[in-house]
């Protein structure tokens, strides 16, 4: 299937100052799938080596960090002849290693004609948990997520869907001709999501009840992660938190409030068992800022914030949601279908590589998103109807004196200009597309 960060790959490989490549990403999102096809297409040799599989491989790194004898030995365990600038080295789950994650470092300084990556589902938990040396400023890094909408659309085999509107005018209204089937796709994306398997098994069945076993057969994995990589006292907590986000985000006010994960239970019970969810991926965080300004990290408030799941499909299976009430736009769904809305808008920032945090003004204004550009604020407001009203939006371009913000609804494409600010109004299908309707 169809990866974007394939070309990010492609130019890691080219690089002058390449060093050993950390890919990370949550568990089952199709970090080895992309590295396999990678090695296949750019390189004559892969060497392929799994901690987690291969336990008994760690005891190769365990002697000393000779880069040289390492691969010596590597090359006579899988009977395999390494060359440098032709071979493609992989450490998969290098997470169940810890002295190979510190190995990169003598990688990077004794061996840089060598490609290197790994990967770690996990990763982000040891590092934080202090389990493993990292070699900073030895290696470089790419994140990768579940599939995009855009990638799922490829998947689908609507590829010229996506050719079609990669240099749509704004001011050209979108017709019929387009607009139902990507509103459709939308819709299956939805209920699908962006998890490789999941994904794969709606293309080959186009049954619903058979991606639904995926995502859940997907979601236990996770929760039996809980149980073998999480601290002991933490992993009641993680699975109240787990359980507690589709409700928190459907909530009018969707702020994610501490106590109500569990009666009782105060933040300062919960935060670490929160963050292990972040550290491992399966939930982002984004965070309050009251007033902005560059760079936002600088001015989040990092106790106040919204919590979101890393795939849009598994949201929607835990959140018991049937794929017939998404497809029907049944209206006893609108609380969930904006959460849905908010949450794929989310996925597809971060999938475009922004870092989004949200604006409130005490009580009474919100954006949902804003992030920076270039130096830029970009406020972005997400409706998961056609009603594009917006008090807050407003409030905040003028007080802000935003030069450009964006619209993702179902109503169709315009650009406006009101007072100093140019809003592009963009159906949330085209949400992928937004770097190129602001440039």
């Amino acid at each position: 299937m169809y990866r974007e960060i394939m070309k990010e790959l492609e130019k890691w490989k080219d690089k002058a100052r390449r060093k050993p490549l950390l890919l990370t990403g949550v568990r089952q999102c199709g970090k080895t799938y992309v590295v396999n096809e990678f090695a296949g297409k750019y390189f004559k040799q892969y060497l392929y080596v799994n901690f987690e599989s291969e336990e008994k491989l760690s005891g190769i790194f365990e002697y000393d960090f000779d880069v040289k004898r390492i691969i010596s030995e590597l090359e006579m365990n899988y009977k395999a002849h390494v060359i440098p600038g032709e071979t493609l080295v992989f450490f998969d789950e290098i997470q169940a290693c810890p002295r190979a994650i510190t190995s990169l470092k003598y990688f990077c300084e004794n061996m840089k004609e060598l490609h290197v990556v790994c990967a770690g589902s996990l990763l982000g938990v040891a590092l934080k948990r202090n389990q493993v040396s990292f070699p900073v400023g030895k290696v470089n890094r790419l994140q990768l997520y579940p599939m995009s909408f855009k990638e799922f659309v490829i998947a689908n085999g609507r590829e010229d869907l996506i050719e079609t509107f990669s240099k749509w005018p704004i001011d050209r209204e979108i017709p019929e001709l387009y607009k139902i089937p990507m509103t459709k796709l939308l819709k299956e994306y939805y209920i699908v999501g962006g998890m490789p398997e999941a994904v794969k098994t709606w293309i080959e069945t186009r049954d619903y009840e058979e991606v639904e076993t995926v995502q859940n057969e997907i979601l236990s994995d996770y929760a039996d992660d809980f149980a073998k990589h999480a601290p002991l006292e933490d992993i009641p907590k993680i699975r109240w938190i787990w359980d507690s986000v589709p409700v928190q985000l459907a909530k009018e006010n969707n702020k994610f409030i501490f106590s109500h994960v569990k009666e009782g239970k105060r933040s300062a019970e919960l935060e670490d068992a929160l963050q292990w969810l972040v550290d491992a991926g399966l939930l982002i965080k984004t965070e309050l800022v009251e007033k902005p300004e560059t760079p936002l990290d600088g001015c989040a408030d990092k106790t106040y914030f919204k919590v979101y799941m890393s795939d849009i499909g598994l949201l929607r299976a835990r959140s018991k949601v049937s794929p017939d009430t998404v497809l029907e736009d049944a209206g006893h769904y609108v609380r969930f279908k904006g959460a849905f809305a908010e949450n794929y808008v989310l996925n597809e920032l971060k999938s475009l590589g922004k870092q989004p945090f949200f604006w409130r003004s005490g009580n009474t204004a919100e954006v949902d998103f804003i992030y920076e550009d270039a130096g830029e604020l970009i406020p972005v407001e997400v409706k998961s109807a056609d009603n594009t009203q917006a008090k807050s939006y407003k409030q905040f371009c003028k007080q802000y004196q935003s030069k450009k913000g964006v619209k993702l609804s179902e109503k169709n494409i315009a650009e406006n200009i009101c007072e100093s600010t140019v809003t592009y109004s963009i159906p949330l299908y085209l949400g992928w597309n937004l770097d190129f309707f602001l440039s």
